[in-house]
């Protein structure tokens, strides 16, 4: 077994959990939250929508395929969702060093330690997830040895979405139907589908007046924290659904679009994060299992009567995408270029460009 420092995980309700580091012998601070998934570490650590928060895996084995190399296709890396980790650490029950796979390059431990990002592993996962779902998700920080110098963290407190945007305007020439892709934190797998369409895509940052441009639609991101920090995106989509063009918006694009047309947001007490959510389309029987990413929700309570719910997750009942009853506008809650996950609701993007 892989050994290291000894490191503690410190909830902010004062629960403490003991166990052993195999990344960077770093403390740092987050919000504590938990996936499912069975498999996906390298897609999930660099999935902008975890910027600021701690993640912890419930698949008590991880590490066991190690981590592929950084080949670029389009431009883009071929296997990560982003250019880096962007977790603030990693929570697993156990760590496998020995990894196998026909496409890994290194062990998760190099990864996490050329990126300076903490892995812990030895702490009781079930007992950690349990208590998260009791109580909700919660600041937590990992602290090494008798260092306990850092403060909680609370990514709410900041405009997350405003840290993984890209900061200038790239365009991906590959069509001649142009779409506007606002990046709140966008997956690259999103621009690998919608490359896959042969379209141009001009991807803008997240707070960019891109009411300027001649396009033929129009698509809103992922992103992580919350979205009501993105009223200028926000007011940018209502300009955007004068012109009725088509609007397509995933996760935190779900999130916005449903802002933008009156309904508001709440955030949920664990959120949905994992790559076997089940949801159901609305007034029909026919159900998905998905990839999601998620702390906040939209409240379709107070949708215009112009709009309607699109889907609805079949564990809880809350929100999974709204749409508009006669304009070419609407949104999904979960991934469907997946990443990882199942790629059953990957054909959204080809009904998206259809409709250009």
């Amino acid at each position: 077994m892989y050994k290291n420092k000894s490191v503690r995980l410190i909830l902010e309700n004062g629960t403490v959990f003991h166990g052993q580091s195999f990344g960077a012998e770093k403390a740092s601070a987050g919000e504590v939250v938990f996936n499912t998934s069975m498999v996906g570490y390298p897609e999930s650590l660099t999935d902008p929508s975890y910027q600021g928060q701690i993640l912890t895996m419930t698949y008590p084995i991880i590490g066991n395929y190690g981590v592929p190399g950084n080949s670029r296709t389009h431009g883009i890396t071929d296997f990560f969702e982003s250019g880096k980790i962007h977790v603030s650490g990693l929570i697993v029950q156990e760590y496998s060093d020995d990894y196998s796979h026909w496409n890994s390059k290194r062990s998760l431990s190099h990864w996490l330690k050329d990126e300076n990002i903490p892995g812990v592993f030895g702490i009781d996962i079930r007992m950690l997830t349990k208590i998260l779902r009791e109580y909700g998700s919660m600041k937590g920080k990992i602290v090494f040895e008798n260092d306990d110098q850092i403060d909680f963290y609370d990514p709410d407190s900041e405009n997350q979405v405003d840290k993984v945007s890209c900061k200038d305007v790239i365009e991906y020439s590959h069509g001649s139907k142009k779409v506007v892709l606002i990046d709140c934190g966008v997956k690259l797998n999103i621009i690998r589908e919608l490359i896959k369409q042969k379209i141009d895509i001009i991807r803008v940052p997240w707070d960019y007046d891109f009411t300027s441009i001649k396009y033929d639609g129009l698509f809103i991101s992922n992103g992580p924290g919350s979205p009501d920090y993105c009223n200028v995106t926000v007011e940018n989509i209502r300009k955007a659904m004068n012109y009725g063009k088509p609007i397509f918006g995933i996760c935190m694009g779900n999130q916005l679009l449903a802002k933008a047309a009156g309904a508001s947001v709440y955030k949920l007490k664990y959120g949905h994060r994992g790559s076997n959510q089940p949801v159901r389309k609305v007034g029909t029987n026919i159900c998905y299992i998905t990839s999601q990413n998620h702390g906040y929700a939209v409240d379709d309570n107070n949708l215009s009567s112009e709009w309607t719910s699109l889907y609805v997750n079949m564990n809880d009942g809350t929100n999974e995408g709204i749409k508009h009853k006669t304009k070419p506008f609407y949104s999904v809650q979960f991934h469907p270029e997946a990443s990882g996950g199942p790629t059953d609701t990957k054909f959204f993007f080809k009904e998206f460009v259809d409709m250009l």
